[in-house]
């Protein structure tokens, strides 16, 4: 076993050891603000009650971000045109993010959709049999 004085050495070694190419610097100053930024209008988002504000209210603009559908686990692009929407237009909270793909967001939308139409068929069926019943009772 070596002592930490002896590891330290080591690591050192190899550290000058190491090609140029691997210690050269390849984080070229590049401008922060990515080309196709959305700008953000707070005054539009929905009032929420925080005590600060969502990251993308403090840097200006929205910026794409990846995610992974939680149905169907493929990765996705939310992008900043997308969240400008979600966000001012449609009033959407302002810390909830994307979590489904546009496939699969229909799909949901579908399904709920359809359980909605069953569960009001139901509700009229009921009500006929009552009425039905409510008849025979007064005959």
């Amino acid at each position: 076993m070596k002592s930490s004085k002896q590891r330290r050495k080591e690591i050192l070694q190899k550290r000058r050891t190491r090609p140029a190419s691997a210690l050269r610097d390849d984080t070229r100053a590049i401008d922060p603000t990515p080309h196709n930024w959305v700008p953000v209008n707070a005054e539009l988002l929905a009032p929420n009650n925080s005590y600060g504000a969502p990251d993308f209210v403090q840097r200006g603009y929205y910026v794409d971000r990846l995610f992974r559908c939680v149905d169907c686990g493929k990765e996705e692009v939310w992008t900043g045109t997308q969240q400008k929407w979600w966000y001012e237009v449609a009033k959407g909270f302002a810390y909830s993010t994307a979590v489904r793909c546009r496939v699969c967001r229909r799909k949901k939308r579908e399904q709920s959709a359809e359980s909605r139409r069953v569960h009001l068929e139901g509700i009229q069926r009921k009500k006929q049999a009552r009425k039905k019943s409510g008849m025979e009772k007064s005959s």
